[in-house]
């Protein structure tokens, strides 16, 4: 009797899946993604009023910011790879009502120390957010359009990021610093409801049947990944020896990691996993590029301010055309990829952004706003089409029961890529500016500063490209008869 009731309970889910419209089942994605990316952008226009509101340097609010992305970084494997265990829109639920609860503490909080907990735990949800809702495509949108679906999702996340510190600076000057927490309520509270009602229920399995989580092999990638982050972040471009240690405990933890995995019943990660062209080339594309992009939010502020004179309110005007252009061309890129095919369209993109990167390690200051936002829009939008074709290009051929690791995986890259970004190509700016203090320095070195850092992009870019050339060669290798592929 139990069978025959679990079998019904089955067909009348199915039923209800088929009867949910993709668009519906797509805006419950999109509205996850928009919150998590809007969390990310929000914070960073508040920290001069932190800073006055809790009399706090610079170096403590900061950690509003780090402590999300952190979190983020530490978790989204982990929170992927427990959805495909418990459940997916179970656990995004949650993730939701993480995310939204905390964003309420973020807005209450007394103290910076609160907020700063509060900022850990909003990046709690975020990281379940960002790692199922890119698993969800493969369950809500048929094959043919799942170029499409990633298109979108790629616009809600550029949209978020674009809306962060517009929204956030119309906040904080008519409601104050707290508002820019509590405006997620409402939306979280809709993004809740909508999960529960169009995604498609999760399917029960027989106990014995269902996988292991990987606890401890979670726990030594999430400390991994929490020193390597810390390394990036606390030293802000410069090691030090803090950071070294960080950095010597995260290769100790990758080593260790290998091996639990090695050892693991049910792994977080197959490593073997790796060895796939189409994934391992994947995760390093999208890292290699994360980091250029986090170039373009390194120096520009500066650039823009010292070297081409302009006041705060046109650098943030200017410095949102990037994340516009990436938004209105991601739904067109994922129409492209269901078109030519994800390799034709990552290869595309990558050139775009090559292109880009190379326009402005050569554009002179005389060139003006214009010079800097003509590239700059080049690259954004072919960035656009990069991620929008990677991320398809990854998932594609992902077993349901791995979408969730798999997506947090990706995800993982690009934060890493971002983080070390922020680290590197900061380093490479200052040093190529010959100032110790970017902030002091003359419009000149600055100059000279952009255009070294953009060549050192370029470069990054082209090793992306010959890592996707590489990888398609290697698809095209027969694998030997019983060996897996």
């Amino acid at each position: 009797m139990n069978a025959i009731r679990d079998r019904r309970d089955e067909a009348a889910m199915g039923e209800a899946e088929r009867r949910t419209p993709v668009g519906w089942a797509l805006a419950s994605l999109a509205l996850p993604m928009l919150l998590s990316s809007l969390g990310t952008s929000i914070a960073n226009v508040a920290l001069p009023t932190l800073a006055t509101s809790f009399r706090a340097p610079f170096h403590a609010v900061q950690w509003v910011v780090l402590a999300y992305l952190v979190a983020t970084t530490t978790l989204v494997v982990g929170a992927g790879r427990l959805g495909d265990v418990t459940g997916r829109r179970r656990l995004l639920s949650a993730g939701i009502l993480v995310f939204t609860l905390a964003s309420a503490l973020c807005g209450l909080a007394p103290t910076l120390g609160m907020l700063v907990a509060a900022r850990a735990l909003q990046g709690v949800g975020a990281a379940t957010m960002l790692a199922l809702t890119l698993a969800f495509v493969g369950e809500t949108v048929p094959r043919e359009r799942t170029g499409a679906a990633m298109g979108l999702l790629g616009t809600m996340s550029a949209v978020g990021t674009a809306l962060g510190p517009s929204l956030g600076g119309l906040l904080i000057a008519g409601l104050g610093w707290r508002a820019i927490f509590l405006v997620n309520l409402p939306l979280g509270a809709a993004a809740l409801v909508m999960a529960r009602r169009y995604l498609p229920a999760d399917r029960r399995a027989a106990k014995a049947g269902r996988p292991r989580f990987d606890l401890a092999g979670t726990v030594v990638l999430a400390l991994t990944l929490a020193s390597y982050a810390l390394a990036m972040t606390v030293g802000r471009g410069g090691l030090g020896a803090r950071g070294a240690a960080l950095l010597t405990g995260a290769a100790l933890g990758v080593a260790l990691f290998v091996r639990v995995e090695a050892r693991a019943k049910a792994p977080l990660v197959r490593v073997a996993a790796f060895q796939d062209p189409a994934l391992g080339a994947g995760f390093a594309m999208s890292a290699l590029v994360s980091t250029v992009m986090m170039a373009t939010m390194v120096v520009g502020p500066f650039y823009l301010a010292r070297a081409l004179g302009l006041d705060a309110g046109s650098v943030g005007l200017v410095l949102s055309a990037g994340p516009l252009v990436a938004a209105m061309t991601g739904v067109p890129a994922g129409r492209a990829v269901d078109r030519f095919g994800a390799p034709r369209t990552t290869l595309a993109g990558l050139l775009g952004i090559v292109a880009g990167a190379v326009g402005l390690s050569m554009t002179p200051a005389a060139a003006g706003v214009v010079g800097y936002v003509i590239p700059i829009v080049v690259i954004t939008a072919h960035y656009a089409l990069f991620q929008t074709a990677n991320n398809t290009a990854v998932l594609a051929d992902v077993d349901a029961g791995e979408r969730g690791v798999v997506s947090g995986l990706l995800n993982l890259s690009r934060n890493l890529g971002l983080i070390t970004g922020a680290s590197v190509m900061g380093s490479v700016f200052a040093r190529a500016s010959g100032a110790a203090d970017v902030a002091a320095a003359d419009p000149a070195a600055l100059g000279a500063g952009m255009r070294a850092t953009f060549a050192v992009a370029a470069v990054l870019v082209v090793v992306a490209l010959a890592v996707s050339r590489a990888s398609r060669a290697s698809a095209a290798v027969p694998s030997p008869a019983g060996e897996m592929s």
